[in-house]
C-alpha cells in the first residue's frame, strides 16, 4: 500500500487487514500494524460521553460503509448507542445497522427491545429507521414481531413510516410466506391511503405479496389514476405497469371491431398448392361463408364505446410522457400501446424518440420496445424515419437495433432513402454491423418486391467486395433471394459457383453448394466441376459444408449420373468414416435411398421427390415478430424469454366486467358536515368562493377526476374534454352552493338597493357600462390558444382589484363611508357588476388572489373586468401561483426607469447636450430596427438650428432610419425624437455625425445586448418545449449567490428585465422566473430562467439560438444579480 493511498485513506480505517497504516495521533508519527488496533480510535469514541465525539464517528463509519469499506467488526461499538438520545446520532446509527443487521442477526437480536421501544419514538425517522432495521433482521423468531410492528406503522399519523411499512412488507412475506392473510389486511388498508408518498410502495408490495387480487385495487383504481401524475417516479413506473395488467381485465378491447376484421381477412396457407382439387374448393366455400357471418355478426356488433375508468387511465398517464424518468416514459408507452385506441397510440412516438438522445443503455431498451411496436404499428413512427438513421458513433447493438427499426419502416415510398443509408454503412469498420445491414437489405427486398431486383444487384456487386465477411453474408442473402424466382438468375448462381475457389467461411459454402445441388438444372456444366473440386478438399472441410457436399453429390447423382457416379459413390466412402457421427449417419442414408439395392426399402422409388421437390422460398421475418406477447418494458420482453417474477399479460375480456365495482361510496353524514363547514367557512370569509371547496380534498372519486383534469389541463396537456370535465365540476360546485348562494344574494341585494337609494345612477351610464362589458367578453370567449392565459391574467388582475374593493366595502361601518367608496369606485365601470351571475363568477375566480399578491400601483394599468370567463379557462389557471409581475402579458420598464447613456457632453456641444435611451417600444417604421429615443436639450443662449445627422458610418448589414430634421431648437428648451437601428443582433455602435447649422459632432451608439431584443409572450408549456429544443451548444448555465436585498421573486424579477428586454412567462414553481424574447432583427429565441435554491444560491440558464449573444447576455444578468 502506497504512502499516497495510505494517506488518503480514512484516518483510522485500512483496506486489508495486515498492511500498515498511519497512525490516528500525529504526535506519534509511526506506522503501526493494525491487526489488533484497528479501528481502536473509532471505538474509544463511541464509548466516550460526549456526543460530539459519537457524532464524529458515526459520520466517519457511514463514510467508509459509502466507500465500499467493511465496518462490520465495529457492530457491538455502534449498536451499543442505539440508545443514545442525541438525534442525530441515533439517525446514523440507525442507517448503520441497516447495512448490518443481517449480517450480524445474534448481535442485532440483543438489541431488539431497543428497536421496539424506537418503534414508539416521537421523532418520525426514528420510527422509519426502527422498523427498517427490524425488518431487515432475517430470523423466523421475530415474525410476530415484526407483523405487531408493520401494523402499528400502517396506522402511523406520519406518511413517511407507513411509506416505510409498505416497504417492510415484501421483506416480512420472503421471510415467512405463512403471513400472506395478515399482509394482505395491510395492504389493503395502505391502499386506501390518500398519500403520494404512500401510493407507489404500496402497489410495490401489492405486486410483490398478491397480484392476482384486482378486487383490492377496484375501490382505489380512480384514486390512483388521480394521485399518479404526484407520485414520485419509481412509483409512478409500478403503479403504471400495474394499472396495465388491471386495464385488461376489466376493460374491453377498444381495438376490438378493427382486430375482428382483420381476422376476417385471412391469408393463403404457406404451403397451399397451385393445383386445388374439388375437395379444396369446397373448403373455401366453406371458409368464406364463415367469413361473411364473421363480418355481418361485425357490423350487427353494437359500436364500441369506452368505459370512462379506461379514458381516465389514458388522460391521466399522457402528461407523463413529458417526464425526465425515461423508465416512466416507457412505463406509459407500454401502457398506451397495450390499452389505447389505435388512433390515440401515435402520441407515445414523440416521446420514444426523445428518450433516443439518453444514455446507450437506455437508447437500447427504448429500441428494443420500438422494434416490437414497429411491426403492428409501422405508421407510428414513419414521421421520425430520420432519427433511426445510424452514427459512426453508436455502439453496435444500437446499431443493429436502429437497422432492425428502419427495415420495419421501410415500404415503396421510403425505400429508395432507406437503402441509399444501407449503401453507406456497408462501408462501415464493424463487421457485424456490415453483416446485419446485408441482412437488412435482403428483408426491405422480400418485403417490397419493386425493390427485389435492385437490392439482388447491388448485393451481386458485394460478392466482389475484398472483405471475405461481406461476401459470405451477401452469398447467405443472395441464396434465399434467389429461392423466390431461380429461373431468372442463372447467370447470379453460375457468378456464386467460381466464388467456391475464394469464400473461406463455412456458412457462406454450404450455401453456395446447397443452391448449385438445388438448381443444378439451370447449371449443368458447372454443377460437377464444382463436386469435383469438393471432393478434392472433403476432408479438409467444416461439417456445415460436409452436409452440403454429400447433398449436391446425392442430387447430382440422381439427375446426371453418368457423370457423377464415381464421385458420388467416392463423396460417400470418404464420410463413412469420418468423425463426427452425423456425417456418417446422413452417408448410410443417403447410400440406402440413391443407390437401389436388394435390400433398399420402399423409399428408394420416391428419392427423387424426396431431394427435388419444390421447397417454399424462406420469409424473412423480423425476430421481434412475436415478442409483444410479453408486456413491453419488462425483462422478459428485453430477453424474450419469461424472467422469474413476470406477471403475463392478461387477454382482453370477452364482456365487459361490472363497472360499479369501482364506485366509491360517500355517506350521507360526511356530505352534510362537508358543506355545513363550508357554509361556516363563507360566512367568516365571504373573498373565498365555494368553489374552493371542490378543489381543496375530494370528496369521492367522481370529484377527484374533475380536480385532475383540471391540473392536467393547467400543465398544458393538449387532452379533449378536460374543458368539459371542468364545466361539470364548476356545475357541481354550483349546484352545490345554491343555497348558500340564495342567503348571501338576499343580503348583497338590500345593501345595492340602499346605496342606489343615497346616490342615483343614470341608468343609460349603467347600460353603457354593462354593454362596454359585454361586447369585451364576448371578444375574450374566443381567444387563441397561446394567449389564453394571458388574457386570464389580465382579467385576473383586474378581478382581484375588484374583489378587493368588495371588501373594504363590507368591512366599513358606517354608512357614510360606504357612501365615499361607491363614489371612488364608480368611475370604474368594471368594479361594479351589473349581474348576479358575474359576481358569482368573480367569487370562482377569486381562488388565484393570494395574501402576498399587491395590486398594480398606476391606475393606468387596471383593465376592465371580464364579466363571462369560460369554465375551461378557470381550471387551465388552477394550480399557478401567480404573482404581480406574472399578470401582465409583458413586463415592459416604464420609460422613467430606462437608463440614459451620453451621446453629447454640454461643453463638447458647445452648450448642446443630448442623451438617448433605448425605448424598447417597438419602431413603426421597421419592426426589425431598435427604437433610440434622443433627447437634446439647448443649455446655450442663442438657438440652436438645422439639427440632423450624417455620413452614418456602420458595419456590414447595419442599417439606420434618421430621425426627422429639427428646423430650431430654442435657447432652455428641450425636444425629443425617435430614430431606428438595426444593429444586425451584434453589439457593434453605429457610428454617425450629429450636425447643426454650424458644427459637426462626431457620436456613435452601441447597445447592450440586452437592448438588442423584444419581449415575446409564451405559455409554460411552450417555453418547456422551445427550451428543449435549444440544448447542447445553445444552452448556457451559471451559478450564482444572490444578496439578501435580491433574494425576492419580485427583485429578480425587476433586475433581469431592467438588463434586457424580456416578458415573464407563467411558471408553476415559486422558486423559479423565467423570461422571454427574441432578437429584434433576426427572431432568434432567447430563453432565460432563474431557479433560486436555500440561502441565496440560484442558478442561472439562458437558452439562445445565436451563442454570442447568449454569452453576452448571461454576463449582463449575472451582472445585474450580483451586484
Amino acid at each position: 500500500m502506497s504512502a499516497s493511498s495510505a494517506f488518503n485513506d480514512e484516518k483510522g480505517g485500512s483496506s486489508n487487514v495486515g498492511e500498515p497504516e498511519y497512525g490516528h495521533d500525529p504526535a506519534s508519527g509511526g506506522i503501526f500494524s493494525s491487526d489488533y488496533k484497528r479501528h481502536d480510535d473509532l471505538k474509544e469514541m463511541l464509548d466516550s460521553n460526549k456526543d460530539s465525539l459519537k457524532l464524529e464517528a458515526m459520520k466517519r463509519i457511514v463514510a467508509m460503509i459509502a466507500r465500499g469499506k467493511n465496518a462490520s467488526d465495529l457492530f457491538p461499538a455502534v449498536v451499543k448507542n442505539v440508545a443514545c438520545k442525541n438525534i442525530e446520532v441515533k439517525k446514523l446509527v440507525y442507517v448503520y445497522l441497516v447495512r448490518y443487521a443481517e449480517e450480524q442477526q445474534d448481535l442485532a437480536l440483543l438489541s431488539i427491545s431497543t428497536f421496539q421501544r424506537g418503534l414508539k419514538d416521537p421523532n418520525q425517522l426514528i420510527r422509519a429507521s426502527a422498523l427498517r432495521v427490524l425488518s431487515s433482521i432475517r430470523v423466523t423468531i421475530i415474525v410476530p414481531i415484526m407483523m405487531l410492528a408493520i401494523k402499528e406503522a400502517a396506522s402511523d399519523m406520519s406518511p413517511y413510516v407507513r411509506k416505510t411499512a409498505a416497504h417492510a412488507i415484501p421483506k416480512l412475506y420472503s421471510l415467512d410466506p405463512e403471513q400472506k392473510d395478515c399482509l394482505i389486511e395491510v395492504i389493503e388498508k395502505l391502499l386506501a391511503d390518500k398519500t403520494t408518498l404512500v401510493a407507489g410502495s404500496v402497489v410495490m408490495a401489492f405486486e410483490e405479496v398478491c397480484p392476482e387480487r384486482i378486487d383490492l385495487i377496484h375501490k382505489n383504481y380512480r384514486k390512483l389514476c388521480n394521485l399518479l401524475i404526484d407520485v414520485e417516479e419509481w412509483g409512478q413506473v409500478v403503479i403504471i405497469n400495474m394499472l396495465t395488467r388491471y386495464a385488461r381485465t376489466q376493460f374491453l378491447n377498444p381495438n376490438m371491431n378493427e382486430s375482428l376484421l382483420e381476422e376476417g381477412g385471412g391469408e393463403k396457407a404457406f404451403y397451399g398448392s397451385d393445383n386445388d382439387d374439388d375437395t379444396d374448393d369446397e373448403e373455401d366455400k366453406e371458409e368464406k361463408e364463415k367469413k361473411k357471418t364473421e363480418a355481418t355478426a361485425v357490423v350487427k356488433r353494437k359500436p364500441y364505446v369506452m368505459d370512462p375508468d379506461h379514458r381516465l387511465l389514458l388522460r391521466n398517464t399522457k402528461p407523463l410522457l413529458q417526464s425526465r424518468n425515461a423508465a416512466v416514459v416507457m412505463a406509459v408507452a407500454q401502457l398506451y400501446f397495450h390499452l389505447a385506441p389505435k388512433a390515440e397510440v401515435g402520441v407515445i412516438a414523440k416521446a420514444l424518440v426523445r428518450l433516443m438522445r439518453s444514455h446507450s443503455e437506455v437508447q437500447y431498451v427504448v429500441l428494443q420496445n420500438v422494434a416490437t411496436m414497429s411491426i403492428k404499428r409501422r405508421g407510428m413512427f414513419e414521421p421520425y424515419l430520420k432519427s433511426f438513421y445510424i452514427r459512426s458513433t453508436d455502439p453496435t447493438q444500437i446499431k443493429v437495433l436502429k437497422l432492425e427499426v428502419l427495415t420495419n419502416l421501410a415500404n415503396e415510398t421510403n425505400i429508395s432513402t432507406i437503402l441509399r443509408e444501407f449503401q453507406t454503412y456497408i462501408k462501415s469498420n464493424d463487421k457485424d454491423f456490415v453483416a446485419a445491414t446485408i441482412q437488412a437489405i435482403g428483408r426491405c427486398a422480400t418485403n417490397i418486391g419493386e425493390v427485389r431486383d435492385t437490392c439482388l444487384n447491388g448485393l451481386v456487386q458485394l460478392l466482389s467486395n475484398r472483405d471475405e465477411l461481406v461476401v459470405a453474408e451477401s452469398v447467405v442473402v443472395i441464396k434465399k433471394l434467389l429461392q423466390m424466382q431461380p429461373e431468372q438468375h442463372s447467370d447470379i448462381i453460375k457468378h456464386m459457383a467460381k466464388l467456391t475457389d475464394n469464400i473461406q467461411v463455412p456458412m457462406a459454402r454450404a450455401s453456395i453448394l446447397w443452391l448449385i445441388g438445388e438448381y443444378c438444372e439451370h447449371v449443368p456444366k458447372i454443377a460437377p466441376d464444382v463436386l469435383r473440386k469438393m471432393a478434392k478438399t472433403f476432408t479438409n472441410e467444416e461439417d456445415i459444408v460436409k452436409l452440403q457436399i454429400i447433398n449436391l453429390a446425392a442430387k447430382l447423382y440422381l439427375t446426371n449420373s453418368k457423370q457423377t457416379k464415381l464421385l458420388t459413390q467416392y463423396v460417400l466412402n470418404l464420410a463413412k468414416y469420418d468423425q463426427n457421427y452425423d456425417i456418417r449417419d446422413r452417408a448410410r442414408f443417403i447410400r440406402q435411398l440413391i443407390v437401389p439395392t436388394d435390400k433398399s426399402g420402399a423409399l428408394s422409388k420416391y428419392a427423387k421427390k424426396l431431394f427435388l421437390a419444390l421447397k417454399p422460398a424462406p420469409v424473412l421475418e423480423s425476430p421481434f415478430k412475436d415478442r409483444d406477447h410479453f408486456q413491453l418494458g419488462s425483462l422478459s420482453h428485453l430477453l424474450n424469454a419469461k424472467a422469474g417474477g413476470y406477471q403475463v399479460l392478461p387477454d382482453w375480456p370477452e364482456a365487459a366486467p361490472d363497472p360499479s365495482v369501482r364506485n366509491v361510496e360517500v355517506p350521507e353524514w360526511t356530505k352534510c358536515s362537508s358543506r355545513e363547514k363550508r357554509k361556516e367557512k363563507k360566512a367568516d370569509k365571504p373573498f373565498y368562493s365555494d368553489s374552493e371547496g371542490e378543489s381543496g380534498p375530494t370528496e369521492s372519486a367522481d370529484s377527484a377526476s374533475d380536480t385532475a383534469s383540471g391540473s392536467e389541463s393547467g400543465s398544458g396537456s393538449e387532452e379533449s374534454g378536460s374543458g368539459s370535465e371542468s364545466e361539470e365540476s364548476n356545475e357541481e360546485s354550483e349546484s352545490a352552493s345554491e343555497e348558500d348562494e340564495e342567503d348571501e344574494g338576499k343580503k348583497k341585494k338590500k345593501n345595492v338597493e340602499k346605496i342606489k337609494a343615497r346616490k342615483p345612477v343614470p341608468e343609460s351610464e349603467s347600460e353603457q357600462s354593462s354593454g362596454e362589458d359585454e361586447k369585451k367578453s364576448e371578444k375574450k370567449s374566443k381567444p387563441r390558444i397561446g394567449s389564453s392565459e394571458s388574457e386570464s391574467e389580465e382579467d385576473d388582475d383586474s378581478e382581484s382589484e375588484s374583489s378587493e374593493s368588495e371588501e373594504e366595502e363590507s368591512e366599513e361601518e358606517s354608512e357614510e363611508e360606504t357612501k365615499k367608496k361607491k363614489k371612488t369606485t364608480a368611475s370604474k365601470p368594471p368594479s361594479k357588476p351589473p349581474k348576479k351571475e358575474n359576481k358569482k363568477e368573480k367569487k370562482e375566480m377569486s381562488l388565484l388572489d393570494f395574501d402576498d399578491f399587491d395590486p398594480a400601483p398606476s391606475p393606468s394599468q387596471v383593465t376592465p373586468l371580464n364579466n363571462f370567463l369560460s369554465s375551461s379557462l378557470v381550471t387551465d389557471l388552477e394550480g399557478l401561483s401567480l404573482t404581480d409581475n406574472v399578470l401582465s402579458p409583458t413586463t415592459i420598464i416604464p420609460s422613467g426607469n430606462l437608463k440614459t447613456y451620453e451621446l453629447l457632453h454640454r461643453i463638447t456641444g458647445e452648450g448642446l447636450s443630448v442623451e438617448y435611451c433605448f425605448s424598447r417600444q417597438p419602431f413603426s417604421p421597421d419592426p426589425h430596427m431598435v427604437a433610440v429615443k434622443i433627447q437634446f436639450t439647448n443649455s446655450a443662449t442663442s438657438e440652436a438650428k438645422s439639427l440632423h445627422m450624417e455620413d452614418a458610418k456602420l458595419q456590414s448589414g447595419m442599417r439606420i432610419k434618421e430621425f426627422p430634421e429639427i428646423e430650431v431648437l430654442p435657447a432652455g428648451e428641450t425636444l425629443s425624437v425617435v430614430m431606428g437601428i438595426d444593429f444586425c443582433d451584434s453589439t457593434q455602435a453605429a457610428n454617425f455625425q450629429l450636425c447643426t447649422h454650424t458644427r459637426k459632432f462626431f457620436v456613435s451608439i452601441q447597445p447592450p445586448v440586452g437592448e438588442l431584443m423584444m419581449p415575446i409572450f409564451m405559455t409554460e408549456n411552450e417555453f418547456k418545449k422551445e427550451q428543449g429544443q435549444l440544448m447542447g451548444m445553445n444552452e448556457i448555465t451559471e451559478k450564482l449567490t444572490l444578496e439578501e436585498k435580491c433574494q425576492g421573486e419580485h427583485a429578480v424579477v425587476q433586475r433581469v428585465t431592467t438588463a434586457a428586454n424580456l416578458s415573464r412567462v407563467p411558471c408553476g414553481s415559486d422558486k423559479e422566473c423565467r423570461f422571454a424574447g427574441k432578437t429584434v432583427t433576426s427572431g432568434s429565441l432567447v430563453l432565460v430562467s432563474v431557479v433560486t435554491k436555500e440561502d441565496g444560491a440560484a442558478q442561472l440558464t439562458v437558452n439562445c439560438e445565436k451563442m454570442v449573444i447568449g454569452t453576452m447576455l448571461v454576463k449582463d444578468i449575472l451582472q445585474a444579480l450580483t451586484q
